[in-house]
């Protein structure tokens, strides 16, 4: 992770496919781009990838978690419960559809605590959102268990953990709809980008014609389209799906790089007293693209992040201090500092996230340093990667 360092003849070839059609747009044009549909082809990659029936890529990531909400009905007057630790796009997609974002506690998964979830759900609750942060998964047969009781949709956010499974299945196949990014840094990348893949075929129409502009897509002249009902701009562009077509088939050599770069590093660091891993559900598989461990307490994990950027271990991160993945700088969030007025059910719910306690996500994130995998390193570099590290935490460790 991310592909951008591996981009090269392949990525070339598809690219120029489109330019030499000169079709850009995913849609229509039909005589004049000589064959090529890249977006289409790549949601038929994904779909045999992932053993899935329907994909629909779009514009990123973020359209990808907003569009699975709205094909699944979820919008005003509705909670989605989600995590504390996540990128801001998981509550800008709920706002967006004018539902509240209920966020609640993780635990040394790193994603959802299956009791904060169960505490946490209301008569107003529509769905469950678990993010798969930095590669791996929360126990999902407990959130499944707890949804089929509720009669709640599960929607996974696996933007970060394309390639990872959990008992076998992929991330992101596994509820009810799943989110992929292919942004600039994720192990596959369009540039821009991102996909949701469902079962459901009813889901799947309304993904396809809401992306744009409420389209039907029957027939081969654009203009005659009808609009089922309405609908908005996240579509991909041809361009973008062109980079991500041929990443995309290249995703196998990507993943392997990141498992074996990842157990290098992470075979160093075992034998440390003061280091220990976060927990993978029962029969999950990391994606390996980030590497997370835990070390004693908030001040070490502070002063062995500040050795790291000074010894050149630059690609490494301690959330705790980060506003754009934890709630504890989520200021713009809590003080509802928003360009147009917020319903007064969003203003409350938010309302009880300036008083609310994370305690215990402190606890986890606070003692969490996560390390990216990058796909480039030789092996000699992975390895001087992996003793630097390990030089920075014993020196913290012998200096206190």
């Amino acid at each position: 992770m991310p592909g951008f360092e591996l981009f090269g003849d392949a990525e070339r070839k598809e690219v120029k496919d489109v330019l030499d059609s000169g079709v850009l747009m995913r849609y229509g044009f039909d005589g004049l781009r000589k064959g090529q549909w890249k977006a289409k082809d790549l949601e038929t990659e994904i779909e045999k990838r992932f053993a899935v029936q329907h994909a629909q890529l779009l514009s990123s990531g973020t359209a990808a978690v907003s569009m699975a909400l709205a094909a699944s009905g979820v919008g005003a007057g509705d909670e989605v419960i989600m995590p504390c630790f996540t990128f801001v796009a998981s509550f800008e997609a709920i706002l967006m559809l004018g539902a509240t974002p209920v966020v609640v506690d993780i635990d040394d998964t790193l994603t959802l605590d299956i009791d904060a979830v169960k505490t946490s759900i209301s008569p107003k609750t529509k769905a469950i959102m678990p993010v798969h942060m930095c590669g791996s998964m929360a126990n999902l047969d407990a959130l499944k268990t707890i949804c089929k009781n509720h009669d709640l949709l599960l929607i996974e956010d696996a933007c970060q953990a394309i390639g990872g499974t959990y008992k076998g299945q992929a991330l992101g196949t596994i509820g009810d709809l799943g989110c992929f990014s292919f942004d600039f840094v994720k192990t596959v990348t369009s540039g821009e980008g991102g996909a949701v893949v469902t079962n459901n075929t009813q889901y799947a129409k309304h993904l396809d014609h809401f992306s744009d502009h409420g389209h039907d897509h029957i027939g081969n002249d654009r203009g005659a389209e009808t609009h089922p009902f309405l609908g908005y701009n996240f579509r991909i562009s041809e361009l973008n799906a062109a980079v991500g077509l041929a990443q995309f088939r290249r995703i196998d050599e990507f993943i392997a790089l990141q498992k074996k770069h990842y157990k290098i590093i992470r075979d160093a660091l075992e034998p440390l007293d003061g280091v220990t891993f976060r927990s993978v559900p029962e029969g999950g598989e990391e994606s390996c693209a980030f590497l997370n461990f835990f070390l004693e307490d908030l001040e070490t994990a502070r002063e062995v992040s500040k050795m790291f950027k000074a010894n050149g271990l630059d690609v490494c991160f301690h959330y705790y201090d980060n506003n754009w993945h934890y709630i504890r700088k989520w200021d713009h969030l809590k003080m509802k500092k928003s360009l147009y007025p917020l319903s007064s059910e969003i203003q409350t719910g938010l309302d009880a996230l300036k008083e609310k306690n994370f305690t215990k996500s402190d606890y986890y994130i606070g003692r969490n340093l996560s390390c990216l995998v990058k796909l480039s390193w030789s092996k000699a570099e992975v390895e001087q990667r992996a003793k630097a590290m390990v030089d920075c935490i014993q020196s913290v460790y012998a200096n206190r």
